[in-house]
């Protein structure tokens, strides 16, 4: 028996969970475009499958629905694979491990991928139903939406004829997204000096025990970046004694609020006592500064044995990559000046990585102003640059600015009046969506974000209601067979 059998609606539970059963972590998406293209070549639908993987299916109008506009449908079918501290599971290898816990649907020890899969599975199921009369269906499925919307980027549209899209990746129901920011990704290295000296005593530091959470969404909530308070700590344990780093690990994603990060320092035996103090200090410190619902968060000392370590680095160049980390921003860089509560600017250290050649940092920096994303990609390699560090931007993409004149947005808004007597929430979001790159393929589209209630996405609590799933498949099934707009 499936878990999710007998949820309704039940096609898009059913679709939902067989996507479950299937790898697709960015970047690891092979598996489920394929699945994609055999859904439709069985179901004698056009497919067009490209290099990268991003998958289009057309489903033709009903007969008495020929003459109307297109519909274009828009999901991404990767997912954020993160784990839960101390779990075993291969996300790039095994299925996720659903859980049925009252209204909720959950992934056992990983995140869930509602962020997009209910969105690609509510393409699924109205593609599947052929007992709807429906205009012509235009679907797009991209891939690696979730490293910097490769997919998007690389995608041809050229055989579509629709310019009015819903896009099927926002998290909160109730609430149309109408514009939102633009972002790209930065890579930085700072260069660093191995040490031919032994370590005399290695000990781990490990920061953990926090939320974590969607760089955009999470952003502004006060919620612990493991990385950046790593660095914290370990420059003050620099201020004290003389430490040489031997490993530095944080994060998954560079999109995801990393909850948990570690490193290894060579310290003199002598400065073990000190080491310890300081930890304690730290802890104390982090907490203070931390909202409440973040007071578990915790700074763990461990002596190691010898051996468990093989790279050193100098003192000097320690110091220096700690001092480049901590002086480069992170979190909020800027509110916006229109839109009272909405972020404009910010960037999150999602992961780093001490090398052979240095500290990597990766960034995911956005905003809603592309000339504000811009200066602060200058600023970071001004300020890499002083220690020599190397920084480079990839993967930019547009921001997709409101657009005044909708039809499409108050058709939608007035079917949801009339199907729940209140107006939705039209709002801007700090987070990146595809539209505004899709937009540039497509000149004229209009376009509007929906989706269901989604909880703690990018983390291994994440969740997803399932009766918000019904409400907003019942809204978008009465969107699409009302014929007039």
């Amino acid at each position: 028996m499936r878990v999710l059998e007998g949820l309704e609606p039940q096609s898009v539970f059913h679709f939902f969970e067989q996507l479950c059963g299937i790898p697709h972590g960015s970047g690891n998406v092979k598996q489920i475009s394929d699945h994609l293209k055999k859904f439709a070549e069985e179901r004698a639908l056009f497919c067009r499958q490209d290099a990268l993987g991003n998958i289009v299916i057309i489903r033709e109008a009903s007969p008495e629905r020929e003459q109307e506009e297109p519909y274009i449908l828009q999901a991404h079918m990767d997912m954020v694979a993160v784990t839960a501290q101390g779990s075993r599971i291969d996300m790039k290898k095994e299925p996720l491990r659903l859980r049925v816990e009252g209204d909720k649907i959950y992934a056992e020890e990983t995140s869930l991928g509602g962020d997009d899969g209910i969105g690609v599975a509510y393409c699924l199921a109205l593609l599947d139903a052929g007992d709807l009369s429906l205009p012509r269906l235009e679907v797009i499925l991209t891939v690696d939406e979730e490293i910097g919307m490769e997919g998007a980027t690389g995608i041809d549209l050229s055989m579509l004829r629709g310019r009015r899209m819903i896009n099927l990746d926002q998290e909160e129901e109730g609430i149309f997204i109408t514009s939102c920011a633009g972002g790209a990704r930065v890579d930085v290295t700072i260069p660093m000096e191995q040490d031919p000296e032994s370590a005399d005593k290695l000990v781990e530091i490990r920061v953990t025990g926090l939320l974590g959470g969607h760089s955009g969404i999470e952003i502004d909530k006060g919620r612990g970046n493991a990385n950046y308070l790593l660095g914290q700590v370990l420059q003050a344990v620099g201020e004290r004694c003389r430490i040489r780093l031997a490993g530095m690990n944080g994060g998954m994603a560079d999109n995801a609020i990393p909850r948990e990060a570690s490193a290894v320092l060579a310290v003199e035996a002598a400065d073990l006592p000190v080491v310890e103090s300081v930890i304690k200090e730290q802890e104390e410190k982090i907490r203070e500064q931390m909202t409440a619902e973040e007071k578990q968060a915790q700074v763990v000392c461990r002596r190691l044995t010898e051996g468990e370590s093989s790279i050193v680095m100098t003192e000097e160049s320690t110091k220096k990559a700690l001092a480049c980390l901590m002086e480069l921003p992170n979190g909020v860089a800027a509110m916006s000046k229109d839109v009272e509560g909405l972020v404009e600017t910010s960037l999150n250290l999602g992961i780093l990585a001490l090398e052979e050649e240095g500290l990597h940092l990766q960034y995911a920096v956005r905003s809603s102003v592309d000339q504000e994303k811009e200066i602060l990609c200058g600023q970071m390699r001004d300020i890499a640059g002083k220690s020599g560090a190397t920084v480079s931007v990839r993967n930019p993409y547009p921001g997709w600015a409101y657009r005044k004149d909708s039809p499409l947005r108050e058709k939608m808004v007035q079917i949801y009046e009339d199907m729940y007597g209140k107006p939705p929430v039209l709002q801007a979001i700090h987070a990146g969506l595809e539209c505004g790159i899709l937009a540039g393929k497509l000149p004229g589209l209009d376009c509007v974000s929906i989706g269901p209630d989604l909880f703690d996405v990018h983390t291994a609590q994440e969740s997803m209601s399932i009766a918000s799933v019904k409400r907003v498949w019942e809204y978008l099934l009465a969107v699409l067979t009302q014929t007039v707009c």
